[in-house]
């Protein structure tokens, strides 16, 4: 039972990080990915370590800068290059090969079993997302196919990481931390590369503190608590759920059509995060490497 509802808490991440496309295209101006990226992230850390009032200890200060990067700043850096060289359903479809990639790391990482019944997971959750999103017209960049890959390997590095060093601080206080690295890291690139925004209005002020509050704080603390409790390997599945989440969102709130091809690919979705956890469920999950109490 504990293990279930483990499962259930995590999975209400991802299914709330599909309401992103729906904030984001409704609600904030459009044309600055990347400071709106910050601004998910840097607010909501730095309100969460007023929160917690604690700071990385020792070697703690290059772990979270890294995880920071690899989870955040990388990630939707490259998440966003793909979005916008590559059609959604392939840049989706590209970053949906990430669960494979977490299975292959935990197991060189952290010593994980790879079970057969996981990579057939796996694989048939990258064809119901392909399903859901893919469309025939669908073409292919290769800058954007690459960048699509680098963002999945980046979280799902981040994912198998958060789990190989776990400090001695609860889920929250660790999520206040990867989140200021991250947004932090993404200041320089935000000047960099983008031009200032407009004057917020009440309706963008009200998309951004949903990102930040309850799209990025409230979601990663219990994504890596799940990764804590269960492992990377049984959470990193349940990220099948986001790009369902959004399908549903844009058929129910802003009128899209649903199509029978999109409807199988809900039920494959569904189908194989359920073959994951049963997959995983002979696997206990493996002991971080490094001991929870070692600081430098």
């Amino acid at each position: 039972m504990a293990r279930n509802a483990d499962l259930l808490l995590t999975a209400i991440a991802p299914a709330i990080w599909g309401s992103t496309y729906l904030v984001t295209t409704e609600f904030l101006p459009q044309g600055y990915p990347l400071t709106v990226s910050m601004l998910r992230a840097l607010p909501a850390g730095l309100l969460l370590l007023l929160a917690v009032r604690q700071l990385p200890q020792g070697i703690w200060w290059g772990r979270v800068l890294l995880l920071g990067a690899l989870n955040f700043s990388l990630f939707w850096w490259m998440l966003f290059i793909a979005a916008y060289r590559l059609p959604g359903g392939v840049a989706a479809t590209v970053g949906a090969i990430q669960p494979l990639v977490v299975l292959l790391l935990a197991r060189l990482l952290l010593g994980s079993a790879i079970r057969p019944l996981a990579i057939v997971a796996a694989i048939a959750g990258m064809a119901g997302v392909a399903l859901l999103i893919l469309t025939p017209q669908a073409a292919l960049d290769p800058l954007g196919i690459a960048a699509g890959l680098a963002s999945a390997l980046s979280m799902a590095a981040g994912t198998v990481l958060s789990r190989r060093w776990q400090p001695p601080v609860s889920p929250l206080t660790f999520t206040a931390w990867q989140l200021t690295a991250g947004g932090t890291l993404l200041l320089p690139v935000v000047f960099w590369l983008e031009p200032a925004p407009p004057t917020l209005t009440g309706t963008n002020i009200l998309g951004l503190a949903y990102l930040g509050l309850v799209g990025a704080a409230l979601t990663y603390i219990l994504w890596f608590r799940g990764i804590a409790r269960l492992g990377p390997s049984t959470v990193s599945p349940l990220g099948f759920l986001s790009p369902m989440t959004a399908v549903i969102l844009g058929w129910s709130v802003l009128g899209q059509s649903l199509s029978p091809a999109q409807i199988a690919g809900m039920a494959i979705v569904l189908g194989s995060v359920w073959l994951s956890q049963r997959a995983q469920q002979a696997v206990p999950a493996s002991a971080p490497t490094v001991g929870k109490h070692q600081e430098a």
